[in-house]
């Protein structure tokens, strides 16, 4: 039986940009750094989390740069979490706002990927 997601990947343009975004911004960690083909397989870790996150673009996903990550970032207080980030230069295009199932907010990064950031 499946017993959890590895990993989830984020389309990028530009490896270095990404992994500066990701880990000086937004503040995940790089577990795994290797060559791969022309590019690299770059794992990052969140906080605790199991699930990692990936800056690499198969062969013919490069269509998929600049598009939304169907998935959230969970945290705790999202508008802590917002003014943070913002404070360090990550861009939102979508300020925390109340749902009927938590608080959310919406950011970008370098290459215009969009997440959800939001309470649990």
């Amino acid at each position: 039986m499946i017993t959890r997601l590895a990993f989830a990947g984020i389309p990028t343009s530009n490896q270095d940009r990404a992994s500066a975004f990701w880990t000086d911004k937004v503040g995940f960690r790089i577990v795994t750094d290797r060559p791969l083909g022309d590019q690299r397989w770059i794992e990052l870790g969140i906080a605790k989390s199991d699930t990692r996150i990936v800056l690499y673009t198969p062969e013919d996903h490069a269509d998929r740069i600049g598009t939304f990550f169907n998935g959230s970032f969970i945290c705790d207080d999202v508008e802590a979490t917002w003014r943070q980030l913002t404070a360090k230069g990550v861009e939102f295009t979508v300020t925390p706002q109340k749902q009927p199932w938590g608080i959310s907010a919406t950011f970008i990064d370098p290459d215009g990927n969009q997440f959800v950031l939001s309470s649990s």
